[in-house]
């Protein structure tokens, strides 16, 4: 009987430990100025499923991937909340609005730093997605360029109550090229 205990409280205090580093577990709680100045934290968004995509004007695979998020803003409406968080320095910050214009981007714009960037995204490179519930856990990243099948699966999956086969919580893009993805890219 003793051993049984022992069992069942080493894989009790195991799956604590395990699931405690778990980056769904997470909970999206910064905070980003927008273009003006204005605070917004990601806590007023909460109710709301929020894809938060890190990007800056500068960045190519940004480009490519920037019509599926002004596409699924339109789609969703207020349903998702789409917040794009430029990483531009002083020096390319003046080109957002231009690029914001030709790239339809009719959700919030607001501006973020690589320290926000690493602790959101776990990653220090562009793009990166992040999906958080309307818990606001976190609950999948995209590092790289987000297919449309990518953006479609996560965003169905959250409307879905999160039921059924959820999709990989990290998909690392990186280093892998268009025709590697394996899901129609967007041009």
């Amino acid at each position: 009987m003793r051993r049984i205990l022992s069992v069942v409280l080493f894989a009790s205090i195991w799956s604590a430990c395990a699931s405690a580093g778990n980056p769904v577990e997470e909970q999206a709680d910064l905070s980003f100025s927008d273009l003006q100045g204005k605070q917004h934290s990601l806590a007023e968004y909460r109710g709301k499923i929020l894809v938060v995509n890190f990007w800056a004007t500068w960045c190519g695979p940004c480009k490519h991937e920037m019509p599926l998020f002004a596409e699924a803003a339109k789609k969703y409406g207020d349903d998702v909340r789409v917040l794009a968080v430029s990483l531009d320095d002083a020096s390319t910050r003046s080109k957002i609005p231009g690029f914001a214009e030709k790239e339809k981007m009719s959700f919030p714009i607001l501006l973020g730093d690589m320290d926000k960037l690493k602790s959101l995204a776990t990653s220090e490179a562009l793009p990166a997605t992040v999906f958080v519930d309307a818990d606001g856990k976190v609950v999948a990243r995209v590092l790289g360029e987000i297919s449309k099948g990518e953006l479609k699966q996560r965003l169905e999956w959250l409307f879905g109550g999160e039921k059924g086969q959820a999709p990989p919580e990290m998909v690392n893009n990186l280093n892998k090229k268009k025709d590697e993805m394996g899901v129609p890219m967007m041009h």
